[in-house]
């Protein structure tokens, strides 16, 4: 596959000139692109917030800095639209953080415009605010590019905001386009639109001509769909998979963008026998979604992995201490370049054009990349390497538990103990039969010392296990 420079996939096809929010609205202004929701009533969304951003402009020497907090899905793409149409800054929201976690948001950006009428439930701090000028706030006119500020790491308890911009989201769907070989994308939307994932799908149906499908979880369990599955690609993270195994209209959808958290082998090759177009994706918010994906094709032949690299980035493995490249099958740390790649973490610019991620990783003799784990999860249990994906991946495989979470915990004989905290299939289930079935499948170190079972795990709308809480249910230094 030919890859594309980051000129041209930051670039529009017609005349080599970028094209904007604010095009996009006036092109797609009269069509019906939206399903499960009125498109006419969100172009006069869209329009309503354009104005009051123009007002606010109008008001003040400095572009508004938006808080964008909103549950209703057609309500924050149409105010989403509109800030970038507009040239604000915007930093997403998720509407159910907490209020400490509203604090720590508010307190490291303080933004001038909150836009959350129709959250019903928010803290009381922002309840009644509106435009206001602030110091602070003016501090965001050094960014000369509108940003588009989207968070992560909340399950860490530190709430980071990478920033983007239209050009580096509109990147992504490039790549997206020319990877697939599609010019149209359909998409089908269950996941949260505050986060890259849900996001991402907007942008690609918007920018391409597509339709939207806005639909919850349960429609896509209880079909007939209003629309043919067949030309939309579909989100999904593992615990949603799970979920719906037994909804026939699975197997229909074009493709099943699979990502999140890591999928366990036994839920891929469920999948497989049941032929869904399932294509594992490897990506994170700060690449603006994926940058590597197995293709449904692949997938049914029983590839493994995370697939091939994009065309708008480009993936290297590196030696944790020296910074080296490595060669194929060696196994070091996953750097990043990609048109799509953040500009930082709010308000810190990266350092580099190439972003060293936490994950540690290979790849094979055809390019496909393979993840090992992530270097700070992995757990350090006398003197041995352990990294909790592969523990978990191997419970998984004994058909014994439906969810498992695998930690580290502090230990005065090893170091670090590791510790599974799981859901069994069979409340009747026993330590003594879990440690029986993981005999040929993980050496003697990497077995678990503690053992917790759950009703179940605390995972974000991603998929992505709370480990702080997993740490909380697990006792240190215990009997084992």
């Amino acid at each position: 596959m030919e890859r594309m420079s980051n000129v041209e996939c930051r670039m529009a096809n017609e005349g080599g000139r970028m094209k904007g929010a604010w095009e996009y609205v006036q092109e797609r202004a009269e069509e019906d692109w939206l399903i499960g929701s009125e498109s006419g009533v969100f172009w006069e969304l869209t329009n309503q917030a354009i104005a009051q951003l123009n007002l606010a402009k109008a008001r003040s020497p400095h572009p508004p800095v938006i808080f964008l907090a909103e549950s209703d899905p057609l309500h924050f793409l149409a105010k989403f639209t509109a800030a970038c149409a507009t040239d604000c800054h915007l930093f997403l929201c998720n509407t159910t953080w907490t209020d400490s976690e509203w604090a720590q948001v508010h307190a490291l950006i303080q933004p001038s415009l909150i836009w959350n009428e129709t959250t019903p439930h928010r803290p009381h701090f922002i309840a009644h605010m509106g435009f206001q000028e602030t110091q602070l706030a003016i501090r965001h006119s050094q960014f000369a590019i509108p940003l588009i500020c989207i968070p992560t790491g909340g399950s860490s308890g530190i709430i980071r905001f990478a920033m983007h911009t239209w050009d580096t989201l509109t990147a992504s769907v490039a790549g997206f386009q020319q990877y697939f070989g599609v010019e149209r994308i359909h998409s089908c939307c269950v996941l949260p639109l505050y986060h890259v994932s849900g996001l991402m799908q907007f942008l690609r149906s918007l920018t391409s001509g597509g339709k939207l499908a806005l639909i919850s979880h349960k429609t896509l369990e209880s079909s007939p769909l209003p629309f043919d599955p067949a030309d939309f690609f579909l989100s999904l993270v593992p615990t949603q998979l799970q979920r719906l195994l037994g909804s026939p209209i699975l197997a229909h959808f074009k493709t099943i963008l699979l990502g999140g958290a890591p999928a366990g082998s036994e839920l891929l090759e469920q999948a497989r026998r049941l032929n869904i177009p399932i294509a594992p994706t490897y990506g994170m918010t700060e690449t603006a979604s994926q940058v590597a994906t197995v293709k449904p094709a692949d997938f049914l032949q029983g590839i493994t992995g995370c697939g091939q690299t994009l065309p708008h980035a480009q993936i290297t493995i590196r030696n944790i201490t020296t910074g080296r490249v490595l060669g194929v099958n060696q196994t070091g740390v996953v750097t990043i370049a990609s048109a799509s790649l953040a500009l930082g973490y709010y308000p810190e610019l990266f350092d580099d054009s190439a972003f060293s991620t936490d994950d540690l990783g290979w790849l094979d003799e055809r390019g496909y990349l393979h993840i090992v784990g992530r270097q700070s999860d992995k757990i350090i249990t006398g003197g041995e390497n352990v990294f909790p994906a592969e523990v978990a991946a191997a419970i998984l495989a004994t058909g014994l538990v439906q969810d498992v979470g695998v930690i580290g915990v502090i230990d005065r004989q090893w170091g670090e103990a590791i510790a599974a905290v799981y859901v069994p299939i069979d409340t009747n289930l026993t330590v003594v039969m879990l440690k029986a079935a993981l005999e040929n499948r993980l050496s003697k170190f990497k077995l678990p010392k503690h053992w917790i079972a759950v009703e179940q795990l605390s995972r974000n709308a991603q998929g992505k296990l709370n480990r702080q809480e997993l740490r909380r249910l697990v006792p240190t230094d215990s009997a084992k």
